[in-house]
């Protein structure tokens, strides 16, 4: 056996051995032409999520809660889950109300050894934030302090499969108040927000959290009505290791843009992003990223009582998008009078608003090419939801938001003002809701629903059996074609009707781990 042959060998050992996914099986050489075998869905391992900084209002009162579902085929002892809080290198100018946008050149950030804990404590004390104790069941906690931190999280062995974070927080009094809530997000290197606003009655701060022990380098780019806003200073920010820069978009530019488009870019690292968009007059929430671009876009869960609805669309490539518009509602998809199509130009941000198109019926928006025989160009978009009137009006934003391929939870779901859209945008799909056991005990209970094509269907989901606190809601397509949904949490307070909307993606809590087969043939030495 000569040198090469064996160098051969124990590369592909070596390879098996540290993957731990590839299989080097026996058999004749006759099988060396056969295909590799299908892929086997499997658990993910681990798991991380990113909490923004919740609020710096003295008088916000923040609830977290954890979930992991039950996970066929997950280790059924080992893992752990738990969140610590992040640094803000730059607690003293970048707070809402700073004025220097939170473009800290990093100076005062520490290494990251301490675990990310900086002079910061978690929720509650020092100790980690809602470590998970088993599968099933939800984990709480309340924090009212005005210097809560965000928070950095990771799951790993059972825990991982799913894990999912809410954080929402009610601010009862002053600018932004209302209900502010976000699902808590993977770190990633690309983010598009739609919706954005550097109006003078909006303060918008993006929330950029690197989960890592090496700084990221992250680019912000602002496109309004007539293409990219002019810079007025350095977009380039730098965002120490385990730490979270707030950054007000307003101080990017000084150009104003009642509409806008936020594209966030981690030219090294990887990072969290999410907006907490303020108005002056109707309250606020979290605007996290939408989808990514595709050339059918799905807003899944327009309440019912919507008494306006503003609709952002940006197209990122080269080329202008021709859209058609269609509002799925409980029994059909209609065109909304006067918005039957939609032309965004390239590299620039169009919004439209379609009042109260929902017409006291629950429905999502779907927007999909409009027919010309010519390819279609990908975009992304949110909507801007308003419900109330006056000085009692309070907002939310829902993204374009991915389809549940196999399953999505949200969690912090409440007794009371918890509501689940689901919309099949083609054709009809069935899937399974399971309630866990709240907080406090009790016993999951599932249900199963269908979904017509071309419909939205709004439920009150299921509860568990004598549950007690708050509990998570796992939605399952079981058949047919693509489902997405958001969950609408509202807590009406002094005649606002607050409220917040997630959106439910995929979880993503399997990954396809492909069975490699032995060939022999790329032994031979010729």
């Amino acid at each position: 056996m000569n040198r090469t042959t064996l160098s051969l060998i124990g590369a592909a050992t070596a390879l098996a051995a540290i993957t731990g996914v590839a299989a080097l099986t026996g058999g004749s050489s006759d099988d060396a032409d056969a295909s590799a075998k299908a892929a086997t869905r499997l658990p993910v391992q681990r798991s991380t999520l990113l909490c923004p900084t919740p609020s710096s209002s003295d008088v916000s009162n923040t609830t977290y809660t954890a979930y992991t579902p039950k996970r066929d085929g997950a280790d059924a002892k080992d893992g752990g889950a738990e969140l610590l809080p992040a640094q803000n290198p730059a607690d003293d100018t970048t707070d809402p109300g700073g004025d220097d946008g939170g473009k800290d050149d990093g100076k005062n950030g520490k290494d990251g050894k301490d675990g990310g804990k900086g002079d910061r404590t978690a929720p509650g004390g020092d100790k980690p934030v809602l470590p998970l104790k088993e599968p099933g069941k939800p984990v709480t906690t309340e924090e009212s302090s005005a210097g809560a931190p965000a928070l950095i999280g990771t799951a790993d062995g059972r825990f991982a499969p799913g894990w999912t974070v809410q954080q929402t927080t009610t601010i009862d009094a002053g600018s932004g108040r209302g209900l502010l809530g976000t699902a808590c997000t993977a770190p990633d290197t690309d983010f598009w927000l739609p919706g954005v606003s550097t109006d003078r009655n909006r303060q918008d701060f993006v929330h950029l959290t690197n989960p890592d022990d090496a700084a990221a380098e992250v680019d912000l780019k602002l496109y309004g009505p007539s293409g990219r806003l002019k810079p007025s200073t350095d977009e380039a920010i730098t965002v120490p290791p385990r730490s979270t820069v707030p950054v007000l978009l307003s101080t990017l530019t000084d150009q104003r843009a009642a509409a806008a488009s936020l594209h966030v870019t981690a030219r090294t690292g990887r990072i969290g992003a999410a907006v907490q968009a303020v108005d002056q007059k109707a309250g606020g929430d979290w605007l996290p990223a939408s989808a990514v671009p595709s050339t059918s876009v799905a807003i899944p869960g327009i309440p019912k009582d919507a008494t306006s609805a503003r609709l952002i669309v940006f197209a990122p490539g080269s080329d202008d998008a021709d859209l058609k518009v269609r509002l799925a509602g409980p029994n059909n998809a209609i065109t909304p009078a006067g918005h039957e199509s939609l032309h965004v130009k390239s590299g620039m941000t169009t919004a439209i608003d379609l009042g109260d198109v929902t017409k006291g019926e629950p429905g999502s928006l779907l927007l999909t090419p409009e027919g010309g025989g010519g390819p279609a160009t990908p975009v992304v978009a949110a909507l801007q939801v308003t419900r109330g009137k006056g000085s009692d009006q309070e907002t939310a934003f829902i993204p374009a938001t991915a389809a549940i391929e196999r399953s999505a939870t949200a969690a912090d779901n409440r007794t009371k003002g918890s509501t689940l859209s689901l919309v099949a945008p083609r054709a009809s799909a069935k899937v399974r809701v399971t309630a866990s056991a709240g907080a406090g005990g009790g016993s999951p209970v599932s249900k199963t629903y269908e979904i017509k094509g071309g419909t939205t269907k709004a439920l009150e989901p299921p509860r568990p059996a004598s549950g007690k606190g708050p509990y998570a809601v796992t939605v399952e397509r079981l058949s047919g074609g693509p489902v997405h949904a958001s969950r609408m949490l509202a807590l009406s307070q002094d005649g606002v009707p607050m409220f917040t909307i997630q959106s439910l993606p995929d979880d993503r809590g399997t990954v396809a781990v492909p069975e490699a087969g032995q060939d022999l043939s790329l032994l031979n030495d010729d």
